[in-house]
C-alpha cells in the first residue's frame, strides 16, 4: 500500500515509525485508540476499521471532522489555496499575518490548513492563550500549482480512506481517552516528549507523564508508546525508569527530524517504541 501523507504537518510526525509499528501490533479486534493523534499519520497508514482518534488540539480534530463530514471537499481546498496563494504571492507576509489574525479570532479549518503550510518550517505552535503564533516562512511564491495539487491530493486520500470506516475524531484529554480502552483494543500513545520543550498546543508536565505511564500500565489491552530515547547529546532516563518491567519490550528506532531553525540544529534521534502485548486471561 502506498504511504498516506497527511495534509497537516506536525513537528515530530511519526511517518518513519510506521513500518516498525506495523510489525509490533497484533490483530486489531476492537478499536485503534490514539490519545495524541496529531497529524493522524499512524492511523492513516495502519488503516484499522475502527478507531478513536483524540487530541486536545481542537483545530486538528475540527479539520478532520470537516473532511469526514463533507464540510470541506478537495475542490474547496484547491479553490481556497488558489485564492490564498495568489494573495500571498501579491502581499507576502502582510497577507499571512492577516490570515493568522483572522484565524485566531474566528478559526476555520481552511485557514488552519493555509497557516500550517505557509508558516515557518511547518511548525504547529500555539501560545498560552491558544493563539497560533508561528511566523511566516518568507516564501510568498510557496503555493505553486504543483504544491496546491499535492495538498489537494493528500486531502482526497484522507477522505477516501475514511469512507466505510468507523473512525471517531474527538477533542479529549488522554485520561478520558484511555479510560475507554477495552480488551481487544490497541492503544498507541505518542505524547509530547518529556524533558524537552515540545509544546505544540498545551503544556506537558512531569505529572502528566507520570499519570500517562500509570494509566498505560493499567490498560486491559495491548499498547504502544513512542518517546525519545537518545540524541547525540543526552539520553532519556525516564525510558529505563518507567519501562524496565516484565512483559514490556523496548524497540529502538533511529531517524531524523527535519525541524529546526538551521540545518546545524537538526540531529538524529533514537526513538523508543515501548510495547506491551495484550494481557493473557487467567
Amino acid at each position: 500500500m502506498s504511504l498516506v501523507v497527511p495534509p497537516l504537518k506536525c513537528q515530530g510526525i511519526k511517518t518513519k515509525l510506521v513500518p516498525t509499528l506495523q510489525t509490533l501490533i497484533s490483530d486489531i479486534k476492537g478499536y485503534w485508540l490514539e490519545p495524541f493523534c496529531g497529524s493522524c499519520v499512524v492511523a492513516f497508514n495502519l488503516r484499522p476499521q475502527k478507531a478513536r482518534l483524540t487530541d486536545t488540539n481542537h483545530h486538528i480534530i475540527r479539520f478532520y471532522q470537516a473532511l469526514q463530514q463533507g464540510e470541506i471537499t478537495p475542490d474547496q481546498v484547491s479553490d481556497y489555496l488558489q485564492q490564498a496563494g495568489g494573495q500571498l504571492s501579491r502581499y507576502g507576509a502582510d497577507y499571512y499575518y492577516e490570515v493568522r489574525s483572522r484565524f485566531n479570532q474566528q478559526p476555520h479549518p481552511l485557514d488552519f490548513l493555509f497557516l500550517n503550510r505557509a508558516c515557518f518550517n511547518g511548525v504547529m505552535r500555539f501560545n498560552q492563550k491558544g493563539r497560533f503564533n508561528v511566523p511566516f516562512c518568507h516564501k510568498p511564491q510557496r503555493f505553486a500549482q504543483s504544491y496546491i495539487t499535492k495538498i489537494t491530493n493528500q486531502v482526497k486520500a484522507v477522505i477516501h480512506l475514511l469512507e466505510g470506516r468507523d473512525w471517531q475524531f474527538e477533542v479529549a484529554d488522554f485520561r478520558v481517552s484511555l479510560a475507554q480502552a477495552k480488551p481487544g483494543d490497541i492503544v498507541y500513545a505518542d505524547p509530547p516528549y518529556a524533558g524537552r520543550h515540545a509544546d505544540y498546543f498545551n503544556h506537558w508536565t512531569t505529572q502528566d507523564e507520570s499519570e500517562l505511564v500509570h494509566q498505560l500500565k493499567q490498560l486491559p489491552c495491548q499498547f504502544l508508546l513512542s518517546t525519545w530515547q537518545a540524541n547525540p547529546f543526552r539520553s532519556n532516563p525516564a525510558v529505563e525508569a518507567n519501562w524496565q518491567t516484565p512483559g514490556v519490550q523496548i524497540v529502538a528506532v533511529e531517524h531524523f527530524y527535519h525541524v529546526g531553525a538551521a540545518t546545524t540544529h537538526r540531529h538524529p534521534m533514537v526513538e523508543a517504541v515501548v510495547v506491551r502485548q495484550p494481557k493473557s486471561r487467567a
